[in-house]
């Protein structure tokens, strides 16, 4: 099959085509023929060697990056209950032991896969699963929000925060965003987001007062830096702040604990993120689709301005 693969790690320069073997498939697996395929930041870091490093993983190459995507069941596992051969599927698999979605054909742990909603197209459910449950994890597990309490989201316009001011606004919270540009912020008011700050023309400070006087009692960051330190001087003292791993630099502070996290996918997750998609129609904005043998250039333009998510088209 054909692959995205890494033969080192390092910078997008690393990512090359080429024809690898089609994974096997385990009792519990199935194999997904894929569509599409996210690409995220954390594919970024992954592929700089910050997992392996982090988590002291004995690497083996050829490396096939991708944690989320769509596409067909088309074998599986004795074991695997609930799906069928030709069913829609998305999945994630945080480094998967079998690889990752940067090809033709994925093996993953039927735990690890949904049927694909009817509200979202091929696109949108090849690269919103990953981000999802990375937004999930973090506004309902690390930051515990509640109904009626207040959150700022810096990087709304982004893979992960444009999925999480959906989500904030579905759990009842006060949200502020903090988007990219006046076509971010755009698109953020476009999910029904309506207290939008730019984080490139405004004074962030200033409009996160005005929004909340009294300071929020939450804050997820998906982006780092002095945009990071200036967010965070709105957020109460007692407040609660998270970011997933990946984000540069790393946000830190003397006045709170910064708890930061993993998406990592599990059945549960799956499922609670797969209710918020079916009872409150959130959805991927996708910017840009890359066939698969432009990998390379998708990760460039990870570097880059773009609002929501980046996609492979696998075939």
């Amino acid at each position: 099959m054909k692959a995205a693969v890494l033969h080192a790690f390092g910078n997008e320069e690393q990512l090359a085509t080429e024809f690898i073997l089609v994974p096997d498939v385990d009792k519990d697996e199935i194999l997904i023929e894929l569509e599409f395929a996210g690409v995220g930041q954390w594919d970024a870091f992954e592929r700089q060697g910050g997992y392996a490093e982090m988590l002291k993983m004995e690497v083996e190459f050829p490396y096939v990056l991708g944690s989320e995507g769509s596409g067909t069941i088309i074998s599986k596992g004795e074991n695997v209950k609930g799906f069928k051969i030709g069913d829609k599927v998305m999945a994630a698999g945080f480094l998967n032991p079998q690889g990752g979605f940067y090809v033709e054909f994925a093996a993953v742990d039927q735990k690890y896969a949904t049927l694909v909603p009817a509200s979202l197209n091929a696109q949108e459910a090849g690269g919103i699963l990953g981000v999802g449950i990375t937004a999930l994890r973090g506004l309902e597990d690390i930051l515990q929000l509640q109904k009626g309490e207040s959150i700022v989201i810096l990087g709304a316009s982004g893979g992960v925060g444009h999925i999480a001011v959906q989500l904030a606004r579905k759990i009842g919270a006060r949200v502020f965003a903090v988007a990219s540009g006046a076509d971010g912020v755009g698109m953020v008011r476009n999910l029904g987001i309506e207290n939008v700050a730019d984080g490139y023309n405004e004074d962030l400070l200033a409009a996160a007062i005005t929004a909340e006087p009294e300071g929020f009692d939450a804050a997820l960051l998906t982006a780092g830096g002095e945009t990071a330190k200036t967010v965070m001087q709105s957020v109460k003292k007692e407040g609660r702040v998270a970011y997933p791993n990946g984000v540069f630099p790393l946000p830190t502070s003397e006045d709170f604990k910064v708890i930061a996290f993993n998406g990592e996918p599990d059945a549960d997750i799956i499922s609670r993120f797969v209710h918020y998609v079916k009872s409150g129609n959130v959805k991927a904005h996708v910017d840009k689709v890359f066939p698969l043998e432009q990998a390379s250039a998708a990760h460039v333009a990870l570097q880059q301005h773009y609002l929501g998510k980046l996609v492979l088209e696998i075939k």
